[in-house]
């Protein structure tokens, strides 16, 4: 393993996953990035979402720039990379032809070759790790060891990410189950002391009164708890 593979190694260690949000987390992941690969002068993040694209983060205008004319145009290097899978390298911006269009107006910009890794997650890729220089042929075998490197975590990051969002609302689902249920037995308390009934006869009144007045059964056991007032009875 070469010294700049393990510096990089140390470097990505130190990023904090939990208790961040992705948006900080990849800010300081696009800027490893860019340090850590000899040939590039920009860094940005492209992340897919339902056949949206977008950047998650960049170092360097150009990124964000050169990413903008792709987005635009529904395809290029980084979008290719995102959606196939596969690592795309452009040596000289002004010769490429398999971008044309979007080659020319990047050579506007001042980019003359990019380096786009895809991030591959579970099976599948989710977007795609940028990287653009104003030089022809920036990029060589060490800047293409390490962006696969950095995409993999970025990967896991984003996956991290989305699990923890999940069990964030995950959590908060099973809060407002349980309040509910725990709504729903006070007013079927309610309901059987006041008429002398089973727990399944308070339960029926309660469904009752909320078909009659289309109105949930928590908000209709919310209202008799707070008020007394079973409605429509």
């Amino acid at each position: 393993m070469t010294d700049t593979l393990v510096h990089l190694h140390r470097e990505l260690a130190r990023v904090v996953l939990p208790g961040r949000e992705l948006r900080e987390v990849l800010d300081q992941v696009v800027g490893i990035a860019r340090r850590a690969l000899p040939g590039s002068e920009a860094t940005s993040i492209t992340l897919i979402r339902d056949e949206r694209t977008f950047t998650a983060a960049f170092d360097g205008q150009l990124a964000m720039d050169a990413d903008e004319l792709q987005y635009q145009r529904g395809y290029g290097p980084c979008l290719d990379a995102g959606r196939a899978g596969s690592l795309f390298v452009i040596t000289d911006m002004r010769t490429e032809t398999r971008w044309p269009d979007y080659a020319r107006h990047a050579a506007e910009l001042g980019v003359r070759s990019s380096l786009s890794v895809p991030l591959p997650f579970q099976g599948a890729t989710i977007g795609a790790l940028n990287n653009y220089a104003r030089t022809p042929d920036a990029f060589g075998a060490t800047d293409l060891q390490l962006g696969e490197e950095v995409a993999a975590f970025v990967a896991i990051a984003v996956g991290n990410a989305e699990a923890a969002d999940r069990a964030t609302a995950d959590v908060a689902n099973m809060r407002q189950a349980m309040a509910s249920r725990s709504v729903i037995e006070q007013a079927k308390g309610i309901l059987m002391e006041r008429y002398k009934v089973t727990a399944e006869q308070a339960f029926t009144l309660l469904t009752h009164a909320s078909q009659r007045s289309n109105i949930k059964l928590r908000e209709i056991a919310e209202e008799l708890t707070a008020t007394g007032v079973l409605r429509g009875s």
